[in-house]
């Protein structure tokens, strides 16, 4: 089998939108290469430069028609950012699986989270809490700096038993996250079909007890309002807004809400649809151009 590798060199605040685009447009999963070699336990900073954002497409789904609107799509936003041009570059099965991997390495999280990739050799010591985790085709290995934040979050504050929920829980990473840390229920839903399956298998490969995947958005049947002890959701500003009324609904009175993948230019929009809903943001949390936020939800009139 043949595949496409696409990819674009872009700064750090325009990987949103680019990452958005190979992902409609790709075959749902999309890497962000960027240099994860910083210890930040020595208070070290992760570098500034580009990022490299990666799709990878079945060659014979790559028509004419898909292209096109990729070119168009990279072009409108290199008006506004100095991007590449669209990299674009074909390649075997067995390059394209050695390619996927080399974008995840084993990645030190927290206090003791480690998070590591199937093929990889690595020795935890003895307080480690291990996730084996292969992202496969959907989004979120914690290299990322949203996803980075978030797992520090729920690291701060999950207490034993809590009841979660992960709003585009991806390939699952922070559902496995949350029930490591002592949740007693996760429930992930995510609306891709590929995402969907990828955190499901790894939701098992890790034994993680009380996780369940489900497919699907907000409002969704099988989620019950206002009876999560915190609710996460890594997506995006815009999402984020259009969802707001559901994501404050899903957790109880005075529950915690985390959310990120939001740029530092939209952050702003995203604190002002969440307090015209009576919650109030508690804590904000920057990495390179991103931020998470964590917001409390109104108390029970």
């Amino acid at each position: 089998m043949k595949w496409i590798e696409l990819s674009v060199v872009t700064p750090p605040e325009f990987v949103e939108p680019l990452a958005q685009l190979l992902h409609r447009y790709g075959h749902s999963g999309v890497a962000i290469e960027q240099c994860v070699t910083y210890n930040p336990d020595e208070g070290e900073k992760p570098p500034d430069g580009d990022v490299r954002v990666i799709a990878y497409v079945p060659r014979e789904e790559f028509t004419r028609e898909r292209r096109n609107w990729v070119e168009l799509g990279v072009r409108l936003v290199a008006h506004v950012a100095p991007i590449s041009t669209l990299l674009e570059r074909e390649i075997d099965q067995e390059d394209w699986e050695n390619a996927w991997k080399e974008h995840f390495h084993p990645l030190r999280i927290g206090n003791k989270l480690v998070i590591v990739p199937p093929w990889s050799d690595f020795s935890p010591e003895s307080d480690d809490l291990v996730i084996c985790l292969d992202p496969g085709m959907a989004f979120g290995t914690g290299h990322h700096p949203t996803t980075k934040m978030c797992i520090e979050l729920l690291e701060k504050y999950i207490c034993p038993g809590a009841d979660i929920l992960d709003v585009g829980c991806g390939s699952g990473i922070l559902s496995i996250v949350a029930a490591k840390l002592g949740a007693s229920r996760v429930t992930g839903i995510e609306i891709d079909d590929v995402a969907v399956s990828v955190g499901a298998s790894n939701v098992k490969a890790n034994e993680a007890c009380g996780v369940e995947v489900i497919k699907g958005t907000l409002p969704h049947p099988d989620v019950t309002k206002c009876t999560f002890d915190i609710t996460i959701a890594n997506i995006s500003s815009r999402e984020i807004i259009k969802l707001a009324p559901h994501l404050v609904g899903s957790v109880r009175p005075e529950g915690v809400l985390i959310v990120s993948g939001i740029l530092q230019e939209t952050a702003g929009s995203v604190v002002e649809a969440l307090s015209a809903l009576g919650s109030s943001v508690v804590g904000t949390f920057t990495e390179q151009d991103w931020v998470a936020l964590v917001v409390r939800a109104p108390s029970p009139p």
